[in-house]
């Protein structure tokens, strides 16, 4: 079931199957925002010139900088605030170019019985469809409770 609106309020609304889906175009100030945050400014991310001669033969965005949005789908979406990042698996398996319009996905793969970790499935796709990043995240879910 795609999670659509609000975020699960409680552990025991997450269901196996629950997914959520956030497409990103991958521009220069993205690029460059992330390079400036994290100090990595390897010309490959930011020199088209520089960019030419290498493997790739253009701009490709920071590894992490794609796998960054998956956190974003945890901390507002699913499971949602409340979400604390035990542990994420990231394989790339293809560049994220400049321009490119990736899908983040996260799926419920397995909820723990006795705590209230949740197990998710991280892929990232580009816009030809090709797998860019697979992997998996663990989060502790504690959603504060409403003061109604």
């Amino acid at each position: 079931m795609e999670i659509s609106g609000n975020p699960p309020q409680s552990y025991e609304e997450i269901k196996l199957g629950d997914y959520y889906e956030r497409r990103v175009t991958i521009t220069d100030a993205l690029i460059r925002a992330f390079a400036a945050l994290t100090g990595d400014s390897n010309p490959i991310h930011l020199d088209e010139g520089y960019a030419k001669g290498t493997f790739f033969k253009r701009r490709v965005a920071h590894g992490l900088l794609p796998v960054g949005f998956i956190g974003a789908i945890f901390g507002t979406a699913l499971p949602g605030p409340g979400s604390i990042y035990l542990s994420q698996r990231a394989d790339f398996k293809a560049p994220v170019f400049l321009g490119d319009t990736i899908t983040v996905r996260a799926e419920v793969i397995a909820l723990a019985s006795r705590s209230p970790k949740v197990t998710l499935r991280t892929t990232i796709v580009n816009q030809d469809k090709v797998l860019v990043v697979d992997g998996e995240g663990e989060i502790l879910f504690k959603p504060v409770k409403s003061k109604s």
